[in-house]
């Protein structure tokens, strides 16, 4: 089979047997095979990807990461006030009950609702309470009891949160890892690696983001790192069965035409699934307000990251191991 042109329709097959095609739809949005060169653009696209991530990352050295109360450790005071109160107004309560390195933070109800936040001492694991105590003094002294109403506390002692740290960057490379060789065993060990290397491209991708919009990170941060990689390898099994399939009815072509035909050919799923899913995400950040912003923002980014890894990295990169194979044979 000749290799396809971009804009024309892929040939089909010339040997093995397939399910006979579906019926014409009424509407079609996507051509079911579009005829898209994907492995002529993969190393141009890993190319924008390889610059971006080391941009984050140079981000994450330079900056650092915004951690939340979960790892840096501290007390958060979560307040709602019944009139409209300045956040100015806010902190200059905060700094004469004595309190220092306080952030404040309007959440978005115009004035009425504040997040205030003190990071955690060194050694002292139950100056939390102690800390939340003072800011409602504050707050108490400066506008009067029963002028607000307290909606939560947290607090997280310093070497707690370190240990969540750990334990959450350790749950992402672990869950990176295993999805990778479950990839090795329910295909082969090219499929696993490619996999892998383009979970661990989503989770480098979205973390760089966070750093360069500040985003604050915290465990829902993690449960959003875990989503996305199972948010990808879903479309990575869904496009390596399909090479694997065409890999048996395509034996006369070699392996790029076999990947860019399977890409194609589960290119309309792919767009129609991951363009839904990102709509969802995109509405949670929008709408979903300030205790889930930074959440929402990994998964819109890392939906995005993992639908072009899928298509631009791990596919074309079982292709270049299979070209690397035979050329040392």
């Amino acid at each position: 089979m000749k290799a396809t042109k971009p804009g024309t329709a892929a040939p089909r097959p010339t040997s093995g047997e397939r399910p006979a095609a579906t019926p014409p739809k009424f509407f079609t949005l996507i051509p079911a095979n579009p005829g898209i060169d994907f492995v002529k653009q993969a190393p141009m696209m890993t190319m924008v990807s390889v610059v971006f991530i080391l941009v984050g990352l140079v981000s994450v050295w330079w900056r650092g990461l915004n951690y939340g109360i979960d790892f840096e450790g501290g007390t958060m005071v979560q307040v709602r006030f019944e009139k409209t109160t300045a956040i100015g107004d806010v902190r200059d309560a905060l700094d004469a009950a004595g309190l220092r390195g306080i952030s404040v933070q309007d959440v978005g109800s115009e004035g009425h609702e504040f997040q205030i936040r003190a990071q955690g001492e060194e050694g002292d694991e139950t100056a939390g309470e102690v800390t939340a105590n003072t800011i409602k003094d504050g707050l108490a002294k400066k506008f009067g009891e029963g002028t607000y109403e307290t909606l939560r506390i947290e607090t997280v002692g310093p070497k707690v949160g370190k240990a969540l740290w750990r334990d959450a960057g350790l749950a992402v490379l672990v869950a990176t890892i295993m999805m990778g060789i479950y990839i090795a065993f329910r295909f082969d060990l090219r499929f696993g690696i490619g996999a892998a290397v383009a979970l661990a491209h989503d989770v480098l991708f979205t973390i760089g983001a966070l750093s360069l919009a500040n985003m604050e990170i915290d465990l829902t941060t993690v449960a959003a790192l875990l989503t996305i990689v199972g948010f990808s390898v879903n479309d990575t099994v869904i496009i390596s069965d399909r090479i694997r399939e065409n890999m048996r009815l395509m034996r006369k072509d070699d392996l790029r035409t076999i990947v860019n035909t399977s890409i194609n050919e589960t290119l309309s799923r792919t767009i129609i699934t991951n363009t839904t899913a990102v709509l969802v995400v995109a509405a949670l950040f929008l709408f979903g307000g300030d205790v889930i912003h930074s959440f929402a923002f990994a998964l819109l980014v890392g939906f995005i990251a993992g639908t072009y890894s899928t298509i631009y990295i791990a596919s074309p990169l079982v292709l270049f191991m299979e070209r690397g194979r035979a050329k040392a044979a």
